[in-house]
């Protein structure tokens, strides 16, 4: 993010440049308007380009982050079923217990 900033400020500043370079020399305004146009066309696909190379950086890392969270997703769900397979052999071990005592109680 820091060194998108950066290249953004930096292109900024030599389409300043580059605009105030061409208003100062001494041509004719028609050649001036032609070199402008040229830099911002020059400028614009720089820019796009950029642009472009942003988007698919974050598209790459959205569907990384993606992958992980489904893989962790994935574990996080069996191990939560191996302890769920605890939990039930737990518990029928405790109900055969209760069955045993409940019957030596009606004796």
């Amino acid at each position: 993010m820091k060194n998108d900033k950066t290249i953004l400020a930096l292109l900024a500043g030599a389409a300043i440049g580059v605009g105030l370079g061409i208003l100062f020399a001494p041509d004719k305004g028609e050649k001036t308007r032609e070199k402008i146009k040229g830099n911002l066309d020059d400028l614009t696909d720089d820019l796009k380009s950029k642009l472009d190379s942003a988007k698919q950086k974050a598209e790459n890392q959205f569907a990384d982050s993606s992958v992980n969270l489904k893989e962790k997703l994935d574990g996080v769900i069996a191990s939560t079923s191996e302890k769920a397979d605890d939990v039930i052999t737990f518990l029928e071990e405790k109900l055969a217990e209760l069955k045993k005592q409940n019957a030596k109680l009606r004796k």
